[in-house]
């Protein structure tokens, strides 16, 4: 049973405002992010089915590709059926802890994501670089040590964000301005100095999304270098288009977040509703977006989606 003393340092619950200044049409903007969040569910639970059940997919390039369909799952499932839950039936109260569990899986699967990323550009330079040696040098064994890596360093730098949070005293007001709870906007509740807090935020951020960016665009200078020494432009073209669909997942992923993040640390002029917006469909457009781009583009996984629209075997 929590003390008074308890009580007041934290609270029972918090209050997420939804979408501030659009309270007016909260129940109609619902609807398309609920099309996107059914789209990001299917599109992902059938990518991960097709690799799964074939085993020709069985490669490090689908293995990754499963590996980031399920951190898009956990990504929109951890915001969404909530924000949802605000616009249409005004349930706006979040439970403390409900609130730090979803700090923890937005922030951790965040960085769960970028790293898929990462290791997705390293097993496409390796392809190309290395065309010779690609399924000796990541073997199943390798890429699923790759993903537990990613995976472990998500959980591991992300878990300090709620246990400082959880030993400050908050102040007397509770409304977060926003659909969900995030690192930030938690730690603008609290009455105390937060310098420690927002330094690690900065430095997690930097320290994650910086490696995985240097270590992606070392990655792309090395396959341009390869590609362009290439003799025919046909074997020029189709290199390329291997690394297409996941220069178009890098930009839809990084491009949202690096704003997302730029705003709630420097953005004071941006108004507040474009910022929540924005917060929303980071968590959301990429996990859509990406089972539609590999569909679209990966004639494999193509394949076996229109096989199974139209009832036939492999």
């Amino acid at each position: 049973m929590l003390t008074s003393e308890n009580r007041s340092s934290h609270p029972v619950s918090f209050i997420l405002l939804g979408i501030p200044g659009l309270e007016n049409f909260q129940f109609w903007i619902a609807f398309p992010f609920c099309t996107m969040y059914v789209v990001a569910i299917v599109g992902n639970i059938t990518v991960i089915h097709i690799i799964r059940t074939d085993h020709t997919l069985h490669e490090p390039m689908y293995l990754f590709l499963a590996m980031l369909a399920v951190t898009d799952l956990v990504l929109s499932s951890s915001t969404q059926p909530k924000m949802l839950a605000i616009l249409w039936f005004s349930a706006h109260e979040i439970e403390y802890h409900a609130c730090l569990i979803q700090v923890f899986f937005i922030h951790a699967f965040s960085s769960v994501e970028s790293g898929v990323l990462m290791t997705m550009a390293f097993d496409r330079y390796v392809a190309i670089c290395f065309p010779l040696r690609h399924s000796s040098i990541l073997t199943p064994s390798t890429v699923g040590k790759l993903g537990a890596v990613v995976m472990m360093r998500g959980l591991l730098w992300v878990s300090p964000f709620c246990f400082m949070v959880s030993r400050m005293p908050f102040c007397p007001s509770q409304v977060i301005p926003q659909s969900y709870c995030e690192h930030m906007a938690v730690l603008k509740l609290v009455c105390a100095d937060t310098s420690v807090n927002r330094a690690y935020g900065l430095f997690v951020a930097f320290s994650v999304v910086g490696f995985d960016v240097i270590i992606i665009s070392i990655s792309y200078v090395m396959i341009l270098r390869t590609v362009l020494g290439l003799p025919s432009s046909e074997a020029q073209l189709k290199a390329f288009g291997t690394c297409a669909s996941h220069v178009c997942v890098i930009l839809a992923f990084y491009i949202p977040a690096l704003f997302t993040f730029l705003t709630h640390r420097f953005g004071h002029h941006v108004p507040l509703v474009v910022h929540v917006l924005l917060a929303n469909l980071y968590l959301l457009v990429p996990p859509m977006l990406n089972p539609i781009i590999y569909g679209v583009r990966t004639k494999q996984i193509r394949d076996r989606v229109i096989q199974g629209c139209c009832g036939k075997g492999p």
